[in-house]
């Protein structure tokens, strides 16, 4: 009677946590909407504090670098050290920030308010992908798009943001916000709790997690990792490019306005966010690595089609493009973790961290071409950008990457 019971409690750890899974994702979501807040505040912090545009650049960089170059550092000393409750602590310094951002008097403080806030992010995400990963059972792609998906959406909140909030409230608007990072630190206390558990019941021996055993050498797991990073840098760029400049683009050709403009820019984030929740069970079914090849090979067409075509046949491109491009946003944080077993938070820090803070400098980089070439030409360029998705012809598939290791129990 009792290894039955053993038995069934070992079965539910098995299971996909459902409930963890949705409270980690709307804990991404309000963490990545604090961030969307930032660059939200740029035309209200520049009239409040008589900002330049190079303080604000300034600003955006201290932003993307804590938020993305710490995440593989925090996230390989977790790897080692676990600390469920680094996750609530994490917002905890975002907060801070939020205070800090509603109330700065001066550009100093706002760059100190802004690395809390990055420095929360940092820890958030490979922490967050970590309890995803717990959480999962055997449906990992499905897990991981939960979780993303929140993130996306988060993001996709700053035009929301400043009409609502920041417009009629000014700086001090900002204050609010530390209302959603007290819900989030309350809400993680919760997930560090239940994660916590997990971790005493693989240490006491009740939850046993598989051990994976290397039968390859690492200069193929090198050379897999190098390809990845290399996919996920184009798709930043792509990302970065219409997510940044395609609103430019469209009020120079079609004549339209800033507030029509923003509506290409929200159905390429909100369809963003649609293809990356798909795309995780898409990947369990169908696998990771088609999944990877189909988001940039797919979209290739749609991406050279779109500087040329009109307004209407413009926001149909984008919808398609938004979809595919980010069906494997989560997905490769799963292949990653595959590629090498064991290092979760090191392989969610470089593929959501290390991606995240390319498309920044891709950001920089794509302004000052535009500067020197034109809007246009540049558009026409960048069209062509996911035609290097064939790299990823390179990946090994999932198969291949499951016989480079052995499992033991």
């Amino acid at each position: 009677m009792r290894h039955n019971k053993d038995k069934t409690k070992h079965t539910n750890y098995e299971q996909t946590q459902f409930a963890i899974l949705f409270i980690i994702g709307l804990c991404h979501l309000l963490n990545d909407s604090l961030q969307a807040v930032i660059p939200a505040m740029f035309p209200i912090l520049e009239k409040s504090l008589g900002l330049t545009f190079t303080q604000l650049g300034l600003i955006a960089f201290t932003l993307n670098m804590t938020a993305s170059i710490m995440q593989p550092m925090i996230g390989l000393y977790t790897d080692k050290h676990p600390m469920p409750f680094a996750l609530p602590i994490g917002l905890m310094s975002s907060t801070l920030g939020m205070l800090g951002l509603a109330l700065a008097p001066n550009f100093a403080v706002i760059l100190i308010s802004v690395f809390f806030i990055g420095l929360g992010s940092a820890t958030f995400h490979p922490e967050g992908s970590r309890v995803a990963y717990m959480a999962s059972g055997s449906r990992r792609g499905l897990a991981q798009s939960i979780f993303q998906v929140g993130g996306n959406m988060g993001q996709s909140l700053a035009p929301i943001i400043t009409a609502i909030i920041l417009v009629p409230l000014g700086q001090f608007g900002a204050i609010w916000f530390t209302l959603i990072a007290s819900i989030a630190v309350i809400l993680l206390f919760y997930i560090a709790t239940w994660s916590k558990q997990q971790l005493t019941h693989i240490k006491n021996g009740t939850k046993k997690l598989p051990r994976s055993v290397q039968l390859v050498t690492k200069d193929k797991v090198r050379n897999a990792i190098i390809v990845l990073v290399l996919i996920l840098f184009i798709r930043s760029w792509y990302h970065s490019a219409i997510s940044n400049f395609y609103a430019f683009f469209a009020i120079e050709k079609f004549g339209i306005s800033i507030a029509g403009a923003q509506v290409y820019i929200f159905t390429f984030l909100f369809m963003g966010a649609v293809g990356t929740f798909l795309g995780g069970p898409l990947s369990d079914k169908f696998g990771k690595r088609n999944i990877i090849l189909l988001s940039l090979i797919g979209p290739a067409p749609l991406t050279l089609l779109l500087p040329y075509t009109n307004a209407i046949g413009s926001l149909i491109l984008v919808f398609f493009i938004g979809f595919l491009i980010l069906s494997s946003f989560s997905v490769a944080v799963v292949y990653a973790q595959e590629l090498v077993p064991g290092k979760i938070g090191l392989m969610s820090g470089i593929t959501v961290g290390l991606a995240f803070g390319m498309g920044a400098i891709g950001s920089v980089a794509l302004g000052s071409i535009i500067d020197w070439i034109g809007l246009t030409t540049t558009m026409q360029l960048v069209a062509f950008l996911p035609l290097l998705g064939v790299l990823a012809f390179l990946l090994p598939s999932d198969k291949t990457v499951s016989s480079w290791y052995k499992t033991e129990r």
